[in-house]
């Protein structure tokens, strides 16, 4: 769940002053982001030191741990089981392109996570990049998992890419701001990768000591913004690792191959599940059915929206591409029907189960990630509903009422958004018409460097997850042709969800091909 919380009222004032006087101090002010280069143009091979270098401070250090700025500011220590952490918040502009000067400016929050007792060490830096789009992180309550393993040897800084979580959050009430479509439309393009890499590089500068570089952890999207990282600021990194998340990287917008294997990938974990739990095949059938057979062809959900067979087949989404995801999926179909109190009384599906799947899929807290979805694979081209087209083209396997009636398994589709979501789930209709320009537009600036990449000094691990629901193996090994020096781990030991599912083995084994515990041959 997304959470406002109100900083004290001195702090907004701090946070939102920008000093507009010249200052020869370099330990409390830095250089303007003036003269950052507003095209993004691959074809500009200076891009990356003009426009990554103008981020550093006037000295090239870092500001001082527990020293604010109208920049930054930083919290005090506090405490969870076995970890310690404070908070930092960074002002920094929209648009990075226009500078700090004359873009409006948005609010990056980062938590700084560290093994108790080690707060004063001098511990290298690494930033997680999660996945998404439109995901905060997870706010740690014990010392577990990959967080732990991390935090034996590393600071790590948990930022929360700008839109969420506490960084400028984009929440169904705070985007009910904007009063048209249009203004809504053209403040959502600058939530993207690109932008989200320009915010990290900000902060490193302002947070590592002497501005030096970080490694970064990308799992799923941020993944994505990890290969972004590689292409336009590779002097900031040290070392990367990517979990389930090496995407396509052509020109154009390459979605509708992602959807083509997206379409097929589903399928084939479609087949998993009803072989898993055959008995469901006739519950979603019936279930499908009644929805088909009611007016308009479906029922009320509790929100406010409208659950339709469509809709239904969403929920493979979450429950075809990670560990326990058909577990939770077949416990969710046990309690579609409220029991027969009353003879005579009308079948009718339960308020638990409609409420449930609702909560499944997360848009009334997290909307961003529908709106942003598809233009994570724009460069130069629209997205157009790229998943609704390739989904005319299989439609005859995904015809949920036809395949109810002719007595065959109704197949959930995978991580897709269709632009009919945006009349049927309640959080999302206010924001129709903002998509679907979204969808339209054109001139989405490159998110990678090919070239660069090609040319990458940078070590890199990634884990490659064969069954990946999310980011298909085909496709991830193509583009990890492309990187150089990158070394992969191929495994169909996890889905999607490895590095939560045992984190601690994930990092440990990417860790081990960067610092020569696992061979090279």
């Amino acid at each position: 769940m997304l959470l406002v919380h109100a900083p004290p009222s001195p702090f907004l004032r701090a946070l939102l002053r920008y000093n507009n006087h010249n200052h020869h101090s370099s330990r409390a002010f830095f250089l303007s982001l003036s003269h950052f280069t507003k095209s993004f143009s691959i074809a500009t091979r200076s891009f990356s030191h003009s426009r990554w270098s103008s981020l550093l401070p006037m000295n090239g250090h870092g500001l001082a741990a527990g020293v604010s700025s109208s920049e930054h500011f930083t919290g005090d220590w506090y405490s969870v089981p076995e970890l310690r952490l404070r908070d930092h918040r960074f002002t920094v502009p929209l648009d990075h392109s226009r500078g700090s000067h004359s873009s409006p400016k948005i609010t990056v929050f980062a938590r700084e996570v560290v093994a108790a007792g080690k707060e004063e060490q001098k511990l290298p830096y690494l930033l997680y990049l999660q996945g998404g789009p439109g995901f905060e992180c997870r706010q740690p309550t014990e010392s577990s998992g990959w967080v732990q393993k991390v935090c034996e040897e590393f600071r790590l800084i948990l930022m929360d890419q700008r839109g969420t979580g506490l960084s400028t959050p984009l929440t169904v009430s705070s985007m009910s701001q904007f009063k048209s479509a249009d203004e809504l439309a053209d403040f959502l393009k600058h939530f993207r990768a690109d932008n989200i890499v320009t915010d990290a590089e900000f902060i490193r500068v302002r947070l590592v000591p002497d501005a030096g570089p970080w490694s970064i952890l990308g799992q799923s999207y941020g993944g994505f913004c990890a290969v972004t990282y590689l292409s336009f600021a590779p002097q900031g990194l040290k070392q990367a690792l990517i979990t389930g998340g090496i995407p396509p990287i052509g020109g154009g917008c390459p979605a509708d191959s992602v959807y083509k294997a997206g379409f097929e990938q589903a399928i084939h974990q479609n087949e998993k599940y009803y072989k898993r739990f055959p008995q469901d095949i006739k519950i979603v059938q019936e279930l499908v059915n009644y929805l088909a057979e009611k007016e308009g062809g479906g029922v009320a959900l509790p929100s406010g929206g409208f659950l339709t067979p469509r809709g239904l087949q969403t929920l493979g989404l979450s429950g075809l591409g990670s560990s326990a995801g058909f577990e939770s999926l077949h416990y969710l179909f046990e309690r579609v029907w409220d029991p027969t109190l009353v003879p005579g009384a009308p079948k009718k599906i339960s308020y638990n189960f409609l409420s449930s799947f609702e909560k499944w899929l997360a848009f009334d807290t997290n909307p961003l990630y529908a709106l942003m979805h598809e233009s994570i694979y724009c460069q130069g081209s629209a997205s157009k509903w790229s998943a609704n087209s390739i989904r005319t083209e299989v439609e005859d396997q995904f015809d949920a009422i036809r395949a109810a009636k002719e007595g065959l398994p109704v197949l959930f589709t995978g991580e897709m958004i269709f632009p009919w979501m945006f009349d049927e789930i309640h959080a999302l209709k206010p924001f129709k018409d903002a998509a679907h320009i979204l969808a339209e537009k054109k001139d989405w600036p490159p998110l990678y460097d090919v070239q660069v990449l090609n040319n990458n000094k940078v070590p890199v691990a990634a884990a490659v997850y064969y069954e990946d629901l999310y980011v298909n193996f085909k496709l991830a090994m193509e583009t990890a042709s492309q990187i150089a020096g990158i070394r992969l781990w191929i495994t169909n030991e996890f889905m999607h969800s490895g590095l939560r599912d045992d984190g601690n083995k994930v990092i440990d084994h990417l860790l081990g091909m960067l610092n020569g515990r696992k061979p090279l041959f």
